[in-house]
């Protein structure tokens, strides 16, 4: 590919998490939750048990949750190498994380407000039933939790290339990312996670307050575990929220690494006159550096020093003569 100034360019840009290992789990526990969440909803509207249809209702939330993330990592995949995506699809996972923690706010809202109005005006409750569903529903989310622990928080880069360079009088651009392994942080799979360690939490409070009830006439432990769980579940919400949006809305994190990369190239007699560095995806980052010199040397030279110290995926390089 010639450019106007007749030089060779070739890039290709492909940030993309490919975790294909985490999205079999996610379709497993998908699939799991579906098959209870219906088993619960007939099974209550049989009975006339309104314990079984209020859990399979609320498995339903989360079931619609683990069906984003399962889009997340179809449509990442398929457009891995759609050149239409600057950087790639690598953000695609954080946008699946963000909006199931939205998911996850809005249960843990809905939870309080339910918690407290039988705070307030305590019902009847069918114990019995209530504890075989509360365990039924522990079962299925610890199998669950154990399916999609191993993935947690552990996924690998892949490796990739980019190499443009343009000379324009004193002017020189360089990019180039390396490969790089690194145990980074999945949003969608956190995602994922995260509803099923909620679904879990309100289980083993629903078994402990359903058991006080029973035994002791406590019937406002029952709506107590509820707002306990909802507070835990929206800072769970409110963590991953913040996580995946500083991602998507390029936010500089990695303050560390700019000061190391000036130190590196002033070391050399240049000064640094513009830097970024931020997130392309959970396991990617960027730098783009601007550097001045009266002597200076080439893109690839100064590059090369900062790789040498540094593991960044993307740098670009601009490199300006001044007097």
């Amino acid at each position: 590919m010639q450019n106007d100034h007749g030089q060779q360019c070739q890039y290709a840009h492909k940030f993309t998490v490919d975790n294909r290992g985490a999205e079999r789990k996610v379709n497993m526990v998908f699939a799991l939750t579906t098959v209870t969440m219906v088993i619960e909803i007939v099974a209550g509207s049989w009975y006339g048990s309104m314990a079984l249809l209020a859990d399979g209702w609320h498995m339903l939330t989360h079931s619609a949750a683990f069906a984003i993330s399962m889009f997340v990592y179809w449509y990442a995949r398929k457009n891995a190498n759609n050149p239409a995506f600057t950087f790639g699809t690598g953000k695609v996972n954080a946008l699946g994380g963000f909006a199931s923690a939205v998911a996850l706010g809005t249960v843990a809202f809905m939870m309080v407000i339910e918690s407290t109005e039988r705070l307030l005006v305590p019902e009847s409750i069918q114990f019995n039933q209530a504890i075989a569903v509360a365990i039924l529903g522990f079962i299925v989310n610890l199998v669950s939790a154990v399916l999609l622990h191993d993935s947690h928080g552990h996924d690998h880069g892949h490796s990739h290339h980019h190499h443009s360079q343009h000379n324009h009088g004193h002017s020189h651009d360089d990019h180039q990312h390396s490969h790089e392994h690194s145990h980074a942080h999945d949003h969608n799979l956190a995602a994922a996670y995260f509803h099923v360690l909620a679904d879990m939490l309100t289980s083993v409070l629903a078994i402990v307050a359903l058991i006080l009830g029973k035994y002791y006439n406590w019937l406002w432990a029952d709506a107590l575990m509820g707002i306990i769980g909802s507070v835990v579940i929206a800072k769970w919400a409110y963590h991953l929220m913040v996580n995946s949006s500083h991602i998507l809305l390029d936010k500089t994190e990695h303050d560390d690494l700019a000061i190391q990369a000036q130190q590196i190239i002033e070391q050399q007699g240049s000064q640094v006159t513009d830097l970024h560095v931020w997130k392309l995806s959970s396991q990617h980052t960027a730098m783009i550096i601007a550097i001045s010199s009266a002597q200076p040397t080439s893109p690839e030279e100064y590059k090369q020093l900062l790789q040498q110290q540094l593991h960044i995926d993307h740098i670009t390089v601009e490199v300006n003569l001044h007097d």
